[in-house]
């Protein structure tokens, strides 16, 4: 599997990223280990978890994703694996972001006794000494993101600082316990501030951001895309079939048995409008037109994009691994990109 390079670093990771936040509620121990050493045969070398995980996230669930990870990894060789996970944030305010998260160090902050704590647990759960890249999982400031386009400004005078922040991370990767550092659920102005205050501070920059791209949000492309070329920060999409409303499965009101969004409502209102399916009907079309698959064309729109460095894939068995995974050989022709690209100038947004 072709690999690219981890911003500025010299670290190299396959285009296609594991994703593992189904592990401990949809799916068992055995099956992420089954999963893991599947795609670890397939030439996946990155995988990406968080603290929070599985999701949707509860006090009886925390952690257990990391936990099965740091099982399969005691029969690993580490130095072949790159592994990235997420600290939790202070709580989102949005409506299909993640809930109170109480449970979670009494509410988790950005600060670096909270830094601290959430990095020693998922180190002792990974069973690892160290992490390849530490991930912010969302800001400790309001921003408009899970699900969210509009921007209403309302800061919080106790908001951590992003140098406080920076610093508290710098410590860590000073003692060994992380080699770098990326964001996620970012806007441009937090990303070009993390920057400027690594420069000015002398402190770690950050190599990665995690946010969520797919032919139903490109919003990235806006502002942030720029910033990734030109700064090295590439992107780690996240959803990059919207859900999984992007294979279609849901189409006609569907609910297929055990799947996401026909277990956890909730997490479907980001995707479940009518203006998304309609899009959905749309690329459809373009796949069945020209022989296409469905799943695996949006995939790998995804991961072709000159930002991206790795795409998050995830799926709940092996048969969707091995079709998410296979994407990286559904070519898309030109004529292909340019009907997407029509689509989209009529279903600019439907799940950003």
């Amino acid at each position: 599997m072709k690999k690219n390079k981890l911003g500025k670093t010299d670290i190299m990771v396959s285009e296609i990223c594991l994703g593992s936040m189904t592990w401990g509620q949809q799916n068992s121990e055995q099956e992420a280990h089954e999963q893991l050493s599947f795609a670890i045969e397939k030439g996946i070398n990155f995988i990406d978890t968080a603290e929070m995980y599985a999701v949707p996230p509860k006090k009886e669930t925390y952690g257990l994703t990391e936990t099965y990870i740091g099982t399969w990894l005691l029969n690993q060789d580490r130095s072949k694996i790159i592994l990235a996970t997420k600290l939790a944030g202070r709580t989102s305010n949005m409506p299909s972001g993640p809930p109170g998260l109480d449970w979670i160090r009494n509410g988790p902050r950005l600060n670096k006794n909270h830094i601290f704590e959430a990095l020693h647990g998922s180190l002792k759960r990974l069973n690892t000494d160290y992490i390849d890249v530490y991930q912010l999982h969302w800001p400790e400031r309001n921003v408009n993101n899970f699900g969210q386009l509009g921007y209403k400004h309302s800061p919080r005078e106790d908001d951590i600082k992003i140098e406080v922040t920076l610093e508290a991370l710098s410590e860590a990767v000073n003692k060994g316990l992380i080699r770098h550092i990326g964001l996620s659920n970012e806007s441009p102005w937090g990303v070009m501030k993390f920057l400027a205050a690594a420069e000015k501070f002398n402190l770690p920059r950050i190599v990665t951001i995690q946010n969520p791209y797919s032919l139903l949000n490109r919003s990235f492309e806006v502002g942030l895309s720029e910033i990734s070329i030109n700064e090295d920060v590439g992107l780690l999409p996240y959803s990059p079939l919207a859900g999984g409303v992007l294979t279609g499965k849901y189409l006609n009101g569907n609910k297929p048995e055990n799947a996401r969004m026909t277990l956890f409502e909730r997490m479907g209102t980001r995707y479940s409008s009518k203006h998304a399916e309609n899009a959905v009907l749309e690329y459809q079309k373009i796949a069945q037109k020209h022989n296409l698959n469905l799943t695996q064309m949006a995939i790998n729109f995804v991961t072709k994009q000159n930002f991206v460095t790795s795409n998050i894939i995830g799926a709940t068995s092996l048969k969707q691994l091995e079709e998410n995974i296979n994407s990286v050989n559904c070519n898309l022709s030109e004529v292909v990109i340019e009907e997407i690209n029509k689509v989209h100038q009529i279903f600019t947004y439907p799940c950003p």
